[in-house]
């Protein structure tokens, strides 16, 4: 058995974290100790674990729980942890585009700016005026 901070220092995953993923259903509730401390098996870990894998990939909670749920039953077909996996390679392309988008216009504004005096500072008159990108970010 495990404490929640056993827990925590071998999944790498904070003990507020994990007691907030026990509220949400995420993991099941710990079970007690005489002393009130909450006690995990294996189980939890390997599933704290494989939240925290997850969670580092940006899947969402929810997404996360649809997954949980899928793993409880080996004998169906994978299709919807593919399309869940696959929702989430589609929004982290988008937020890679979006982010490209700022290097861009950060790069065009700080190459662009003269330097000399605030007055004439690009960067802020950038920032000022939306109209003076170069795209939209």
């Amino acid at each position: 058995m495990f404490s929640i901070g056993d827990l925590s220092r071998r999944t790498g995953v904070k003990v507020p974290t994990i007691r907030y993923y026990e509220d949400v259903g995420l993991i099941t509730p710990a079970e007690r100790s005489e002393g009130n401390q909450r006690r995990f098996g294996r189980p939890e870990l390997d599933r704290l674990a494989f939240i925290r894998h997850a969670r580092d990939l940006g899947f969402s909670i929810d997404a996360i729980r649809d997954l949980l749920d899928l793993s409880g039953h080996p004998e169906r077909t994978c299709h919807a942890a593919d399309e869940i996996a696959a929702e989430q390679l589609s929004a982290v392309r988008a937020r890679i585009a979006r982010l490209q988008r700022l290097e861009r216009e950060l790069v065009r504004m700080t190459r662009h700016c003269a330097g000399h005096t605030v007055g004439e500072c690009d960067v802020l008159r950038s920032l000022a005026d939306h109209d003076l990108c170069a795209e939209d970010h």
